[in-house]
């Protein structure tokens, strides 16, 4: 069980649109609207209403559909109301109908007496499963804040991570310029959706896409660039660290030791770029972008330069360049 929680009256208040919209109304149980919701999770009650109550999970929103109103139809035409009672007893969070079905009488009664909310929705029941489970993947979902930028560059998110004045918001700004999109700057919060997907959007949807340039100011790139040049979130696919160039340092030259980085149980390729006048930083990202996606589709680069190598090697090619064709030595 999850240790966050929503309640009934904010999941009716919430702004959703196109595909994600739930299209909830609530028909009866007003005076529980405030019930927590715990799980991101439903159930269809089926069993519950015939009287298995064994692993029964309350705790979870329940979902009639069509096959639960007849039943619940059949117990109003034989006056039973002992199941109804006996359901409601479990204290769940509330009750939603899905194809705008609506519920008995002695059924709506039982729930206002226990104050129990039941909701409406218009939509068919596989597909109202498919967007609450949707909607309450994200409302849950574990969350982290990170301060950087992030942007997508060839269909790859990319967060720009490093210490403050490394020059982050200049190079995601001269990414813009080459026609790349920016998703939010400074304060970016993840989240991990599905177990796997690190999903990154600003922490202020209201300011995310502006920028703050040393010297310039605030500038609204969605106004300056037009709205083609930001999105509102992605996918967090690579981390690239920018640093101050150190010349004791030893970077990585081949690329065959990949790193990564651990963000919220998922790890996320890292790449370390040092910072110094004269480096091409967007072009490198632009680079580095073009190679995670040879990466994602299972050619990597590092790797198959090595094999040439050793390939090279073992041929005896690599010996005879080394000792050169001149006997005079």
């Amino acid at each position: 069980m999850s240790d966050k929680k929503i309640t009934v009256l904010d999941l009716l208040d919430l702004e959703l649109s196109g595909h994600d919209a739930l299209n909830l109304k609530c028909i009866a149980g007003r005076r529980g609207l405030p019930r927590s919701i715990t799980v991101a999770e439903i159930n269809r009650p089926g069993l519950a209403l015939s009287g298995f109550y064994e692993n029964f999970s309350s705790q979870r929103v329940q979902v009639f559909g069509r096959g639960e109103v007849a039943y619940l139809q059949k117990l109003h035409k034989e006056n039973n109301i002992e199941y109804i009672q006996k359901f409601f007893a479990s204290q769940m969070p509330c009750c939603i109908f899905t194809y705008n079905l609506e519920p008995t009488d002695d059924f709506r009664l039982i729930a206002e007496e226990n104050c129990i909310p039941l909701l409406q929705t218009d939509l068919t029941s596989a597909e109202f499963s498919n967007r609450i489970i949707r909607v309450f993947s994200n409302i849950f979902a574990p969350k982290q804040t990170l301060h950087g930028v992030l942007v997508e560059v060839y269909g790859i998110g990319i967060l720009l991570s490093g210490h403050s004045g490394v020059g982050k918001s200049e190079t995601a700004l001269e990414l813009v310029e080459r026609g790349h999109r920016l998703v939010a700057d400074d304060i970016i919060d993840i989240r991990c959706v599905n177990g796997n997907i690190l999903l990154g959007r600003g922490a202020n949807t209201l300011i995310s896409h502006h920028m703050e340039i040393r010297g310039l100011g605030i500038i609204n790139i969605s106004q300056l660039y037009g709205v083609g040049a930001i999105r509102d979130q992605k996918e967090v696919q690579l981390i690239v660290d920018l640093s101050d160039w150190d010349s004791t340092k030893e970077y990585d030259r081949l690329g065959t030791d990949q790193k990564y980085r651990e963000l919220l149980g998922v790890k996320v390729p890292v790449i370390e770029i040092p910072v110094r006048p004269g480096r091409n930083l967007p072009i490198i990202i632009e680079a580095a972008a073009m190679n995670e996606r040879l990466k994602n589709m299972g050619y990597n680069s590092a790797k198959d330069f090595n094999q040439n190598v050793l390939k090279w090697i073992e041929t005896g090619d690599a010996k005879t360049a080394y000792n050169g064709n001149d006997d005079s030595y």
